[in-house]
């Protein structure tokens, strides 16, 4: 295999139908290669049993605008059950024959299908790169089932692997943390922009500055520091909060009914489509997100496409995806005060758009970083490419200094 314009790559990934961050992202990235490469993709249409899906009330529904390139063939898709739907995508597969099949990693919901694939393409000597999002959605590992599946039988997918897409340095370390992966080739490839939801500033009321929280709410995304943090700023300030719950996370809500400044707090709790996604960016000075850990953030990328400062809590991959974002300001996690003093020092930062440091193009070189390697080190499934360790280091390199990968917020 050589990496040129014509490699072609099979990307796998969330559909629209169970849509979530993944979903769009997918979409971004198969239409950004597609620039450079001829592109297919296969959609994960029915991840699990829609009673089990923290959106099943949306499932199925049209909230996306965003399309597929009219040069990328798209098989959609894959239901949980398999049967048809798994053996016509093994089927689409062989007839695209494409040099790289690329899955996105995010859940577990999918880990038997794309296992399926990988035997697919491996049979017919096609390299298998895997792009991880996160090592296991939290909600999933929360369940000792779940988390003990994944870690079981990822094993057979990965000895399969022949090539690691990640999204930071802080991703690399964790995903090496939490599997064994061996010598295969890795590549840090930064998110690419969010800018499909790009429209224009809307103008609010002098001396109010609007700051926005968007995104499902849940455990780990610490929306319950910003309530509290908000309580004690000044009439100057509006909270907007778009989100979905998940997880039964309530307690956010609880505190919004309960709050001293309920009136100046608007909750809009549910997932929203991508025309009010633009209307709520475009009304938004500030956007805060005040996760407690994260490996990457959809809305932090909508919100540098928008060119608004935000203010992010300085943990996991989200301090390598801001730092260069003259909009940004970063605060300690779990802390209230400090989110607080950290709006205010953003709300200075209002006035001016902010040049957005994110490119698909980014990501796309990285691919082809990552394409020529498999090109040159003629290995398949995770053996040694001549002699090279992980990502040009040492195997036995201890990578103890990071806790292991959480969930991205990609909306």
């Amino acid at each position: 295999m050589t990496a040129s314009p014509r490699t072609k790559i099979l990307v796998v990934g969330s559909g629209w139908r169970f849509l979530s961050g993944i979903s769009y992202y997918t979409c971004r990235l198969s239409n950004a290669l597609a620039e450079r490469y001829e592109v297919g993709a296969i959609l994960m249409r029915r991840l699990l049993p829609a009673r089990l899906y923290p959106g099943r009330e949306r499932v199925g529904h049209s909230l996306a605008d965003l399309r597929y390139a009219p040069s990328v063939r798209v098989f959609d898709g894959v239901d949980w059950w398999a049967v048809p739907s798994l053996v016509r995508a093994v089927r689409f597969l062989r007839s695209y024959q494409p040099d790289v099949l690329v899955l996105q990693w995010w859940t577990g919901a999918v880990l038997h299908s794309y296992l399926v694939l990988a035997l697919a393409a491996r049979s017919l000597g096609i390299r298998v790169v895997v792009e991880f999002h996160e090592v296991q959605d939290t909600g999933e590992a929360r369940h000792a089932w779940a988390a003990r599946y994944v870690r079981r039988c990822i094993r057979p997918l990965l000895e399969r692997t022949d090539g690691v897409i990640v999204h930071s340095e802080f991703d690399r370390l964790a995903v090496r943390d939490s599997f064994d992966i061996g010598p295969v080739p890795m590549e840090i490839a930064l998110h690419g922009p969010f800018d499909h939801h790009e429209v224009a500033r809307r103008p609010g009321t002098p001396g109010v500055c609007r700051l926005l929280f968007f995104g499902t709410i849940r455990p780990y995304k610490g929306l319950e520091d910003l309530i509290e943090a908000f309580a004690g700023l000044g009439p100057g300030y509006h909270l907007t909060v778009v989100g979905e719950t998940w997880e039964g996370w309530t307690q956010p809500g609880e505190m919004i009914v309960d709050s001293p400044v309920r009136d100046r707090i608007t909750f809009v709790n549910r997932y929203v489509a991508d025309a009010e996604v633009n209307d709520f960016f475009a009304a938004a000075d500030v956007v805060v997100l005040p996760y407690r850990r994260s490996s990457a953030s959809g809305p932090l990328h909508i919100a540098m496409s928008h060119g608004v400062p935000v203010v992010v809590t300085a943990v996991g991959g989200l301090v390598e995806a801001a730092t260069d974002y003259s909009g940004t300001v970063f605060v300690a996690p779990a802390s209230p005060a400090e989110l607080a003093r950290g709006i205010a020092r953003a709300a200075g930062l209002c006035g001016r758009r902010h040049a957005d440091p994110s490119s698909w193009d980014r990501t796309v070189d990285a691919y082809s970083r990552l394409l020529s390697a498999l090109a040159d080190g003629q290995a398949l499934g995770g053996q040694a490419l001549d002699g090279q360790a992980l990502d040009g280091q040492d195997s036995t390199t201890s990578s103890n200094q990071t806790e292991p990968l959480l969930s991205p917020d990609l909306r």
